[in-house]
């Protein structure tokens, strides 16, 4: 996770704290850090994530192409993930993004619309469906993938109506996974879904056309995703 561990959003299901975050300055080596860190670790893939940092004009995004033109110079074998934030749907700083040349693009959407005023009360649905068809539309050649939760409230059908509209916005890969209440502060969690259900939603993901689609309890955006890329690309 980069540019900071304070975030500028308060989402209902997160635990990173709430504030202004670092000057950019302080975090002038960071891409370099984390590229020698993937080196030391021998990585062949690494994601990399942030915070919402809503109060930078670009909202962090010519950071996060520093950090991933850094790993390239690094680590020339291994494969990029960004899991970036919406970027108050900024294409300038998606662009900046994915001109860096990630091999995957990944933004979550978290959950139904119906649920975001209280599970993302600072983010839009299709805000973030948006951004998701940007980069698609910006960088074809780039896997484009979101994630959500599920157990906060959601019905099948809303599940259902998500991934078309996942679909619809051209995303290829979807990880579906159960929500844990991270704080008694956090929102609770209504529902412990049966991985009969996680079965349901793969299938259905998988008749819609998404390349790759991974769901279970404890699957998250990250989960395998070196495994997951390996068979979009096959797909």
């Amino acid at each position: 996770m980069i540019l900071g561990d304070v975030c500028s959003r308060s989402c209902g299901f997160c635990s990173v704290k709430t504030g202004r975050g670092l000057p950019l300055e302080s975090l002038a080596d960071e891409p370099r850090q984390v590229a020698e860190a993937a080196a030391q670790l021998g990585l062949k893939y690494v994601v990399v994530t942030s915070v919402n940092r809503d109060e930078l004009p670009d909202g962090g995004a010519a950071h996060f192409a520093s950090v991933i033109r850094a790993l390239r110079q690094r680590v020339p074998d291994s494969k990029v993930e960004v899991l970036t934030p919406d970027f108050r749907g900024n294409r300038d700083a998606l662009e900046t993004v994915l001109q860096a040349k990630p091999d995957t693009f990944n933004h979550n959407v978290e959950t139904v619309p119906r649920l975001y005023s209280t599970v993302r009360p600072q983010a839009n649905y299709q805000q973030s469906l948006n951004v998701l068809q940007y980069a698609h539309l910006d960088a074809p050649e780039v896997l484009t993938k979101s994630g959500f939760m599920v157990g906060l409230g959601e019905g099948r059908e809303e599940v259902q109506r998500l991934l078309e509209d996942l679909r619809d916005h051209d995303v290829q890969v979807v990880t579906i996974g159960q929500y844990l209440q991270p704080t008694r502060a956090h929102l609770p969690v209504v529902e412990y879904v049966h991985p009969d259900v996680f079965e349901e939603y793969k299938s259905c993901g998988e008749r819609l056309g998404f390349r790759s689609v991974f769901a279970g309890p404890l699957v998250r955006s990250s989960y395998m995703a070196e495994i997951v890329h390996g068979e979009a690309e096959r797909a």
